[in-house]
């Protein structure tokens, strides 16, 4: 039987807690999702002045990239080089800002950030990885 590593509540805190350090020392106003690998919310944080919208679109982009295993950004770039068929696809999340989180090469779960430039979000969401030391 295989084993891998899964997002505990003090993973999620603390991703969450990096991520939104990043986003204050920017000035950056977002909402931050962390998902497990099978895109299911475990933590959520609205920052201060985020859009309402943002807590929809940030844990889509989450689920997408922990169901995709790849970054959303991915479905973005495919979409815009013509594939629009992608649209079709069983997901809403398919813009960047979404980034897994992969330990011992496999998804645990992922990253889903929205409130600014879409490559921002990514690095906000990226920021929140590294807190784990992976």
């Amino acid at each position: 039987m295989k084993t891998k590593a899964v997002l505990g509540a003090q993973d999620v805190k603390n991703i969450l807690a990096a991520a939104e350090a990043h986003a204050l020392k920017n000035n950056w106003a977002v909402t931050i999702a962390v998902a497990d690998d099978g895109g299911h919310l475990l933590g959520l944080l609205r920052g201060d002045g985020a859009a309402p919208v943002s807590s929809h679109i940030a844990p889509a982009k989450a689920r997408t990239a922990a169901m995709g295993r790849r970054e959303s950004k991915g479905y973005e770039d495919i979409i815009n080089q013509g594939r629009y068929s992608f649209l079709s696809a069983p997901l809403e999340g398919m813009l960047e800002g979404g980034v897994p989180v992969v330990a011992d090469g496999q998804v645990i779960g992922a990253v889903g950030v929205s409130g600014v430039k879409s490559n921002e979000d990514a690095e906000i969401a990226r920021a929140g990885i590294a807190a784990l030391g992976l």
